[in-house]
């Protein structure tokens, strides 16, 4: 066999689709997000304004974050020299596990490498752990849900997005003795809106069913002490696990689950993808410290979060832009089209010095493509008109539909 014809064809096929992902190589500005330097192949610089990061409150950019790991790094060296089990487990990752507990208002947490990792290793571990469980999950749940219901090999049940009849319907017709979870993320994050969580619980509870909370778009963000949409809304004691990252709205890196002790040392002595892997560097898991305590005293970052948010919104939308529904911090802007997409995002950082990553479909369903802006506190007014201004020439420029 040509392998190598094999893979050729294969990414021959998704650059057909217009779906080819293309790394951009930058260089963040410590001190000055959202700024930062792009690397071109041509081994030219430049510099550029991030619009699509992750770092959701610019909290990677903290100086008491900083500080943090710079302490850490001083007082431990760079790695943490094993698994968890094997003299992995460093004092932060200790002092963490306690912070998240807290955060969530549960008995204990857990640290895994990635929010990925957590999702995917939790969810495997309970469904391996039940007897003939059976997990209802979102059909609009993350990549790393999938992954982990599928590792756990036991029954599924999909329902309709947000849809807690279409849920009770799906519990009513199963066997009331079959251990059963109920899975959902808290925002999602491509369409920006929130899941029906009290009422989840309510049909949960009726059928004796576990949940399973993701909020890695919401932990820091929402709450009043970031703890997500569960804390903003007085809910996080009818959940039974709460799965959330470090690597978003706390700017560091690492996931997490918190839940009733029993439940954590459960996953920690039978889940191999935390078991078999090296821990976190304790530089990470100490700036990770310290930004959960920060956010979890300061509303400061929230509030102009969620200000600059929707003003972002409106600009856009007054300027016709379609800017998708989103009750959330996220913006989707829809283009519809995989190439079009593709070379709105190109024009704007190649003529602009605008970097906003295209998402396509497996991403979002195709037809659906669009741009998916993530403004920072940190994000000005003047930035705001910069992007829309550029936005509006593109769009006329590719005979890309707007608002009459």
């Amino acid at each position: 066999m040509d392998y190598e014809s094999f893979f050729a064809d294969a990414i021959a096929r998704v650059k057909a689709e217009g779906r080819y992902r293309v790394f951009t190589e930058i260089a963040r500005h410590k001190g000055n997000f959202p700024s930062a330097t792009l690397y071109t192949d041509d081994g030219q610089q430049k510099d550029i304004r991030v619009w699509c990061s992750n770092d959701y409150l610019g909290m990677g950019q903290n100086p008491k974050v900083i500080a943090a790991m710079h302490k850490a790094l001083d007082e431990c060296g760079a790695g943490s020299g094993g698994t968890r089990n094997i003299s992995g487990t460093n004092h932060y990752h200790v002092l963490l596990e306690r912070e998240l507990a807290d955060l969530h208002g549960k008995e204990a947490a857990l640290l895994f490498t990635s929010g990925y990792v957590s999702n995917s290793t939790t969810l495997s571990t309970l469904a391996r752990l039940l007897p003939d469980s059976i997990i209802y999950s979102d059909e609009l749940n993350h990549a790393s849900m999938i992954q982990g219901m599928r590792q756990g090999r036991g029954a599924k049940k999909i329902f309709r997005h947000n849809d807690v009849a279409h849920l009770r319907e799906l519990l009513e017709t199963s066997d009331p003795a079959k251990p059963k979870i109920v899975a959902f993320e808290s925002v999602y994050s491509m369409d920006g809106d929130i899941a029906p969580i009290a009422d989840f619980c309510d049909v949960a509870e009726e059928f004796e069913a576990m949940t399973y909370l993701d909020e890695v778009h919401a932990v820091g963000l929402y709450g009043r002490h970031g703890g997500g949409i569960a804390e903003r809304e007085g809910l996080m004691d009818r959940l039974t696990v709460i799965e959330g990252t470090l690597g978003k709205a706390y700017g560091v890196m690492g996931g997490y689950i918190a839940a009733s002790k029993n439940l954590i040392d459960a996953i920690r002595s039978y889940a191999p993808g935390f078991i078999f892997t090296t821990s976190s560097c304790p530089i990470l898991a100490a700036g990770a410290l310290e930004s959960v305590r920060h956010l979890k005293n300061s509303n400061v970052e929230r509030e102009c979060h969620q200000r600059q948010a929707a003003k972002l919104k409106k600009i856009l939308a007054d300027k016709g832009l379609p800017v998708m529904p989103s009750e959330s911090h996220i913006v989707p802007v829809l283009v519809g089209d995989p190439v079009l997409c593709k070379q709105v995002t190109d024009t704007l950082l190649n003529e602009y010095g605008i970097y906003v990553q295209p998402i396509n479909y497996p991403t979002v369903p195709k037809g659906t493509e669009r741009l998916r802006l993530t403004p920072s506190p940190l994000h000005t007014d003047e930035m705001m008109v910069e992007l829309t201004e550029a936005l509006v020439e593109v769009f006329k420029r590719l005979k890309i539909k707007r608002a009459a």
